[in-house]
């Protein structure tokens, strides 16, 4: 069997107990060495094979895990966060299904998450935004033209941008161009939940300016819309007194 598995965000003890299972039993591990801790190797096996795919092609990963199989080997595919998020795994499920090799997905905590507990931010508050927009820039490798930046700021949603640290100018100014305005409260979590995380609020109009001054130029999180700043926001309404529920009964200010 191969197993796919969501590291976590960072610290090692965000990976999932089922997660940890599957590192623990496994026979080959193949981690993305790039972004993921690690740290997480320790807990392996002795005898473990560990392959690093930050230096490996594609056809290179399959071949191992191709291999193992065939030697009746149980495989960890280690990827960063989440791998449903930029974890380039459809193409390693089309091509074991290809092969008639199982597999399975342990989903993980993704860094988006992450970077919300380093701010202590809830994504969607009432009033303010009930919607979040998961996206990047375009860069070396491209996206869909109706997905660019100022298309989707257009919304005026919750943003969480990935892979975009190394073009904050252009990121501020096709924000603005979508609407935002350039004090729109935004933030950079740089490594979230790793021991070195550092995170700072600024506005859309300070992005490349607050990176340069802190020197960051990768691996962080840019999140953009006036839950940063918590707005002014409703209190829930799951929560409220007067409001009735499957499971309660409201009650009446009076």
């Amino acid at each position: 069997m191969i197993h796919f598995v969501g590291a976590g965000s960072g610290a090692p003890d965000l990976i999932t107990l089922r997660g940890m299972r599957y590192l623990q039993e496994a026979d080959v591990i193949v981690y993305a060495g790039s972004l993921v801790n690690p740290q997480l190797l320790d807990h392996r096996k002795p005898g473990c094979a560990v392959y690093d795919s930050a230096r490996m092609t594609l056809e290179e990963v399959l071949e191992v895990l191709k291999s193992a199989e065939a030697a009746g080997r149980t495989s960890v595919r280690l990827h960063t966060g989440d791998p449903c998020l930029y974890g380039a795994i459809r193409e390693q499920m089309d091509a074991l299904d290809e092969a008639g090799i199982a597999y399975d997905y342990c989903p993980g905590v993704s860094s988006f998450c992450g970077a919300a507990s380093a701010l202590n931010l809830e994504y969607t508050l009432p009033d303010v935004s009930q919607s979040v927009i998961i996206t990047r820039m375009a860069g070396r490798t491209p996206v869909p033209e109706r997905e660019e930046i100022a298309a989707l700021a257009a919304h005026h949603a919750t943003m969480v941008i990935f892979l975009s640290t190394g073009m904050l100018e252009k990121l501020g100014e096709r924000l603005i161009a979508g609407g935002y305005e350039a004090e729109t409260p935004a933030a950079i979590v740089y490594k979230a939940t790793w021991e070195d995380e550092r995170s700072f609020v600024c506005t859309v109009g300070t992005l490349a300016e607050t990176a340069r001054a802190n020197r960051i130029t990768k691996t962080a999180l840019i999140i953009v819309g006036d839950v940063v700043s918590h707005g002014s926001y409703r209190r829930s309404d799951l929560y409220n007194p007067a409001f009735t529920t499957e499971f309660r009964q409201g009650k009446s200010r009076d």
